[in-house]
């Protein structure tokens, strides 16, 4: 068996530095990951990952939030990729705040070389309260 750079040539895997508190509510809202755990071929920076290579790439994300507003409209994640943005959506009314909760999707992506992908959050309505938590992830990997 050899390192995983020998054998992948892209895959990275980002989490937040710190929590990104007080998200806006009714904007989108770039999730900061600042601390890279690895990016094999370095193609991840500024909160974006840019495909080296045309290909299918698994992209994953798992946004841990804190004080949910139950009174929120919804809350929405995308994967917003050059070619489609992929998306999670909760309805938070559970007839009480929440302390916390994890939204997590994953998906296989086409991307043509130098296309991107980040990731947007979006509280809909209620109060200025929900944080993305420093357990949030977001990795990725050529597949094909």
């Amino acid at each position: 068996t050899g390192n995983l750079s020998s054998i992948v040539t892209s895959a990275f895997q980002v989490i937040p530095a710190s929590k990104q508190e007080n998200i806006a509510v009714s904007a989108d809202v770039t999730v900061v990951f600042g601390t890279e755990r690895f990016d094999v071929g370095s193609n991840f920076a500024s909160n974006t990952f840019t495909a080296p290579v045309a290909g299918k790439y698994h992209l994953s994300v798992s946004l841990r939030l804190e004080n949910i507003d139950s009174a929120a409209g919804y809350y929405l994640a995308d994967i917003v990729t050059s070619n489609k943005t992929y998306q999670i959506l909760f309805d938070p009314d559970f007839g009480q705040d929440n302390s916390y909760m994890f939204m997590t999707m994953t998906h296989v992506c086409d991307m043509d070389a130098s296309d991107t992908a980040s990731i947007n959050f979006h509280q809909a309505g209620g109060t200025q309260q929900t944080d993305i938590a420093v357990e949030s992830v977001f990795s990725g990997i050529l597949i094909g």
